[in-house]
């Protein structure tokens, strides 16, 4: 059994399921950023944010599920405030250009120092802290799994949760996210906070579950798994009561 990198929580290997004989981690990249130091009245037209917010920055990474987070980790550290997120329909490979990536966000800061700080966090958790698992070497399944230990301004606000709450992140595909749902939900037994359409912009299934932070990584690990176990037994049914 060979293991690359097959852990939520960027140190812990994953137990593989019966059938699966590596899980990978894909490191995300940003693909473009930039910053306006000196913002007009156009822009402030064009996205809300706070009036003694001078300059912006835009950011693009190649892979979704990893924007969110890593907006958050920067919100903690740096003096911005996240203005705007948009994914593209589809995914990478229909984005506007080889620069376009999947996501792009656009953070504000009183000042460009502001800006370019937040970018620097939002790049090194894109690219050094988290990433899409893949199984085995024919890549054919992939997941997202990721975990915050506490949250930052970016998702106080947006969830309206307080400092200590950690969050879980579960991303699949259609039916692989809803098999790993469920088993995440009785392992972890913690509030969902956000359920994404299924199927998103990118084809994908998605949930945010909050709690402390062993429920979150209870639930992580179970939703591996059970990705896991779908690869293994694709047209499989679980002996009754489970598994």
């Amino acid at each position: 059994v060979v293991l690359e990198k097959g852990c939520y929580n960027r140190k812990r290997l994953l137990l593989l399921k019966e059938g699966v004989k590596m899980v990978k981690r894909v490191n995300s990249r940003v693909t473009m950023l930039k910053v306006i130091p000196q913002v007009n009245e156009r822009y402030r037209k064009l996205w809300d944010f706070p009036d003694d917010h001078q300059s912006i920055g835009l950011i693009a990474c190649d892979i979704e599920d990893v924007m969110h987070f890593a907006l958050d980790d920067a919100s903690r550290k740096a003096r911005i405030h996240v203005v705007h997120v948009e994914t593209v329909y589809g995914g990478a490979d229909y984005s506007w250009s080889r620069f376009g990536g999947e996501i792009t966000a656009v953070i504000s800061g009183p000042k460009v120092e502001d800006v370019r700080s937040g970018l620097m966090y939002i790049r090194e958790y894109i690219e050094t802290k988290c990433g899409s698992y893949v199984i085995d070497d024919d890549e054919s399944m992939s997941y997202y799994v990721d975990c915050l230990p506490r949250i930052g301004l970016y998702n106080q606000k947006r969830y309206g949760l307080p400092e200590e709450t950690a969050l879980a992140l579960l991303v699949a595909s259609p039916v692989e996210w809803a098999y790993g749902f469920d088993k995440a939900s009785t392992a972890s037994h913690k509030p969902v906070v956000e359920v994404a359409q299924v199927p998103s912009r990118v084809n994908t299934g998605g949930v945010v579950l909050s709690g402390t932070e062993s429920a979150c990584r209870a639930a992580v690990s179970a939703f591996a798994e059970a990705v896991q176990y779908c690869y293994a037994n694709p047209t499989s049914l679980e002996p009754e009561g489970g598994k």
